[in-house]
């Protein structure tokens, strides 16, 4: 399935146990045409608890807004970018939505980072 930096999409996410996992949407970070060799992605994990809202890693999408209608998400969620996993291409399920406007998401990743 081919995906672009900005989808939406659903994935089997897995917990910090790495044991375990939770299919639930999350947000495609990585570059467009990394081609690094590897059929993999880095996602942000996107969650319906509106408790881990409020920090600068974090990014809150209203469903109501027009970004989070274009998300195709159902629920008021938070990109959580202090939440990151390196998936197979092959564990995503479908794409979502797209947001087309992710300099929210871009700053949060600064942060994290520490860039």
């Amino acid at each position: 399935m081919k995906t672009r930096r900005g989808d939406v999409v659903l994935v089997l996410f897995p917990n910090s146990d790495l044991r375990t996992a939770k299919r639930r949407p999350a947000l495609i970070l990585q570059r467009d045409n990394l081609d690094s060799g590897l059929e993999q992605t880095i996602v942000a994990m996107i969650s319906s608890n509106l408790a881990r809202r409020g920090h600068a890693s974090r990014v809150f999408i209203a469903v109501s807004s027009p970004e989070g209608k274009a998300a195709g998400l159902r629920l008021d969620s938070v990109v959580m970018t202090d939440n990151l996993a390196t998936i197979m291409a092959s564990e995503i399920d479908s794409v979502l939505g797209h947001l087309a406007d992710i300099t929210k998401v871009n700053a949060a990743v600064k942060h994290t980072l520490g860039l």
